[in-house]
């Protein structure tokens, strides 16, 4: 009954978004058309439901070559490859709404893990892979409140980077999905998606950890990065 009523909600939710939304997508269009490299779009391919990939939607924020600069994967604050315009929609969390098209064609949820590309999904350990995508990935999620300024957290580490990721991120990361996975009902999807305004508003609040019961506590070493 769950999943029939996240479906619905996922669909009416999708395309009721769009409608509303449109006043402020239709700008944002125009204005990347015109900025950066004149691309609207990017589409990547990440990991989906049962670990099949899929492309993701979201608005270009980013050179279209940045996988093969310097940094990869891994964006941290004040990245060169950000465009301009890109750093204020990355800082918004508004980059990530055209996945509101993923949702209304299935390939994703409102909430749920967040699709991760091949190379950063593989630094997850073994033992979690084969189920942090049980279900649909979501554009929010547990994940995305926790680690809301990843970017913050990463450009801290004077080290090899994608090491710390490797080392600490990814295994706390595949906890919180994996608690997501045991707790998931449309009432902890509804404190999610209450959760996710909430944190972008005050990004230092400790609300999640104290209204989702029995959420992993964060390692020491994120705490201190």
């Amino acid at each position: 009954m769950y999943l029939l009523i996240k479906r619905l909600f996922d669909f009416f939710a999708s395309f009721l978004g769009l409608v509303v939304l449109a006043p402020l997508l239709i700008p944002i269009m125009i204005g990347l058309k015109w900025t950066g490299e004149g691309h609207i779009f990017y589409f990547q391919k990440r990991i989906g439901i049962k670990n099949q990939p899929f492309d993701i939607w979201k608005f270009a924020t980013m050179l279209l070559d940045s996988p093969n600069m310097k940094g990869g994967y891994i964006t941290v604050r004040g990245d060169p490859r950000v465009t301009p315009m890109g750093g204020f929609l990355r800082k918004t969390k508004i980059n990530e709404l055209p996945q509101i098209i993923n949702v209304l064609l299935g390939t994703m949820s409102v909430i749920g893990p967040r699709p991760l590309a091949q190379v950063t999904y593989d630094a997850y350990p073994a033992e979690m892979r084969d189920h942090v995508y049980d279900r649909k990935p979501g554009i929010t999620g547990i994940g995305s409140i926790i680690f809301r300024d990843e970017e913050r957290m990463l450009s801290s580490i004077t080290d090899d980077r994608m090491k710390f990721y490797e080392d600490h991120i990814a295994p706390y990361k595949g906890e919180l999905e994996l608690w997501y996975g045991a707790h998931a009902s449309f009432l902890v999807d509804m404190k999610i998606l209450f959760l996710t305004v909430w944190v972008i508003l005050f990004a230092e609040s400790t609300l999640p950890y104290k209204w989702l019961s029995g959420l992993p506590p964060m390692p020491e070493v994120l705490r201190k990065a």
